[in-house]
């Protein structure tokens, strides 16, 4: 949910065409996140480098998509001949995609947002500031008026604030980084905030709480170590030396400039002046806050230009669904012991939790706690980890457990699940976890996330970038990842050591298995031909497949719009089955495990009631299912019961994929939905 990025760049000759498209670039690599509208803010022409202030940023904002912007930054250009061949030796520019909360899509709305007439300040800003309301009020009385209906608009405002009440005051020397301090004190909720003020030229402030927030480096003409310091004041110093800088919400904005990076912790000011970095952090010292500077070290980005592009194609979720053979594989690389027999049996190694194994076994319960795709995951890994483990496993909405403040004990393991490790509410979950002492473990696909570093121990999915909104193979590589944890919490068992050993061939095969299910493709966009119309979908499933039903309706829902709806099939008699007729189309999953007897009754109801059945089996079932009734039949592997769920979501993916596409639909960015969502 909205995306930040600011470009700085220190005694590097840029044309104000190529700073543009940076900005503009850097957007489009946000566009996955979801958004409503988009806005940047440049320098209007070169200030000297010592300069105190200089001429009045150029901010156009635009409602709409990016290229709405950059239309409407090219006509405005066209109208006032500004210079695009003009070049900046010093630049300091940000930009803002942004996704409703506080007022409606529109120019007025969207960010940057300004301190008022002159825009001595402006901000861009991702979260929520729970406290605008009090604020505003507060402004209101010393006489600022506000122009939007948005909640970041006070932040530039009080900005100005600051700044003019310490002048008049006679504190001509304050900086821009006590501004921004200032500021912060009295800011309450999530949020994540670049400052740029013509009072100060050529620098940017940058600060967070609770919302992602990386700085990126990129020397121009320096040695290639990756292991240069931020110290006391400045980072390399202040030099001449040529340099860029990038700020991004996001680490796919970042890769394409460079791999040195800086995740910005909770709470922390980073200044950029003069071809250097300020890090400073509010501490206690005798009663009293005040900044102290922070040392920390550049991190190398693992992520590589290839993984952000479509390659052949024609939409990233569809690229991603036909990934998962090579995603599950990277997830499992390294983590499988092939062993075999009673000296080394087969088992996982999972580096991250191997110093907590014992307090996970020892655990009076296991909470997973997770959002959307990554509870329905969770969801899906419940049965084995209990099988496994022997350990009681309760499932939490974060939302919820949040909400009603749900009993959470020093002697539960609490697993967060989330693909981003940025999702608010998980992250609410998390802090209340911590509090009430349990053992917090995160399983996110972001390395250096906010739940990757606030949790005790935990295990990265490493299913590669994910762009498409619709979460594909992240949800596949974190259910390997959860019979993986399962099989390693039960590793002391010898009673269920076959049963191990099974799984782990099992998930060695796995990725072939879904290469298989991948020619599939064509027969899904013809069955999403036929339902191209339709208005509605039921799915049914039960047992390890519960969480298949949930999950491919949710698919199809969130990206073609068709209302769909997951349903557990023990429960059909208590309600669903009043929907039954000739028209509705209904989706079963009846591949066999433990519930294949029961799901084979679903089906005879169904179809006495005339139902219009789409049934998934397993291989070599299809004229079994079709001879008692007429319906649509879909044969995928048989693999393991934990791991069928796996194999078992492709088709739906693929069907979600092809119906939003023959509809007519944006499938990698659904309607009023984000990739990262880092809002309540």
């Amino acid at each position: 949910m909205c995306g930040i990025f600011a470009y700085l760049n220190f005694h590097a000759n840029k044309e104000r065409r190529h700073i543009l498209e940076v900005l503009f670039n850097g957007l489009r690599r946000l566009e996955y996140r979801g958004y409503d509208s988009a806005g940047i803010a440049i320098d209007d022409s070169l200030s000297p480098l010592h300069s105190t202030s200089s001429p009045p940023p150029l901010v156009f904002r635009q409602a709409g998509n990016i290229e709405s912007l950059v239309n409407s930054v090219n006509q405005e250009i066209t109208n006032t001949d500004l210079n695009l061949d003009e070049v900046f030796y010093f630049h300091a520019g940000i930009a803002h995609t942004r996704w409703a909360t506080h007022g409606e899509p529109a120019p007025r709305n969207s960010h940057p947002q300004s301190s008022g007439p002159g825009d001595d300040f402006l901000v861009v800003h991702n979260g929520v500031i729970t406290n605008y309301e009090v604020l505003k009020e507060t402004l209101v009385r010393h006489g600022f008026t506000f122009d939007s209906d948005t909640d970041t608009e006070v932040i530039p405002k009080l900005a100005k604030f600051v700044f003019d009440k310490a002048n008049e005051e006679g504190e001509q020397t304050v900086t821009f980084c006590e501004v921004v301090f200032e500021v912060m004190r009295h800011l309450e909720g999530a949020y994540a905030l670049i400052f740029k003020s013509w009072h100060y030229p050529n620098e940017l402030v940058a600060c967070k709480r609770g919302s992602p927030l990386l700085l990126g480096v990129k020397e121009l003409d320096q040695d290639k170590s990756n292991n240069h310091v931020f110290k006391d004041a400045h980072f390399l110093s202040k030099n001449d030396h040529p340099k860029e800088f990038f700020l991004s919400s996001d680490p796919h904005a970042l890769v394409e400039h460079t791999k040195k990076v800086l995740v910005i912790e909770d709470g922390e000011v980073v200044h950029l002046k003069d071809g250097g970095v300020s890090i400073l952090k509010f501490e206690r010292r005798n009663g009293s806050s005040r900044p102290a500077s922070v040392e920390r070290a550049l991190s190398v980005l693992e992520m590589e230009v290839e993984q952000i592009n479509k390659g052949k194609y024609d939409h990233y979720m569809q690229k991603e669904i036909h990934e998962q053979p090579e995603s599950l594989t990277t997830t499992m690389r390294g983590r499988l012991i092939r062993g075999g027999g009673s000296r080394k049996p087969k088992a996982v190694l999972l580096g991250g939790l191997k110093d907590h194994l014992k307090t996970i076994r020892r655990s009076r319960r296991i909470v997973f706690i997770g959002c959307g795709t990554s509870y329905n995951a969770a969801l899906a890994s419940r049965p084995i980890l209990e099988e496994l483990s022997g350990i009681p496993v309760s499932m939490e909405i974060a939302s919820d457990l949040w909400d009603r403040q749900g009993p959470i004990y020093r002697e539960d393991t609490a697993v967060f699940v989330s693909q981003s490790g940025e999702t608010a509410d998980t992250l609410l979950a998390l802090e209340y976890a911590r509090e009430n002492g349990a053992l917090c473990v995160g399983i996110t696909n972001t390395v250096g996330s906010s739940i990757a570093r606030k949790t005790h121990c935990g295990v990265h999915i490493n299913a590669g970038a994910e762009i498409g909104v619709a979460s594909t193979k992240a949800y596949t590589s974190q259910i390997v990842v959860m019979v993986m944890l399962a099989l390693a919490i039960g590793s002391d068992t010898i009673s269920s050591q076959t049963r191990r050993e099974a799984i782990v061939d099992g998930l060695l095969d796995l990725p072939n298995k879904v290469r298989e299910v991948l020619k599939l493709d064509e027969e899904m966009k013809d069955l999403a031909q036929l339902l191209i119309d339709e208005q509605s979908l039921l799915v049914f499933g039960r047992g390890y497949n519960y969480a298949t039903a949930l999950e491919g309706a949710l698919k199809v829902k969130e990206v073609s719009l068709m209302h769909s709806e997951g349903i557990l099939a023990g429960e059909m008699k208590h309600g669903p089955l009043a929907l039954v007729d000739e028209n509705l189309p209904i989706a079963v999953i009846a591949t066999r495990d433990a519930c294949f007897s029961k799901q084979q009754s679903v089906i005879q109801q169904l179809h006495a009631r005339k139902g219009r059945l789409i049934v998934m089996c397993s291989k070599g079932d299809a004229a079994s299912v079709s001879s008692s009734g007429s319906c649509r039949a879909i044969e995928v592997p048989q693999v393991e019961d934990c791991l069928q769920p796996v194999v078992n979501i492709v088709p739906l993916q693929l069907l979600a994929y092809h119906l939003t596409v023959l509809r007519g639909h944006n499938v990698d960015q659904p309607r009023n939905l984000a990739k990262s969502v880092t809002t309540q």
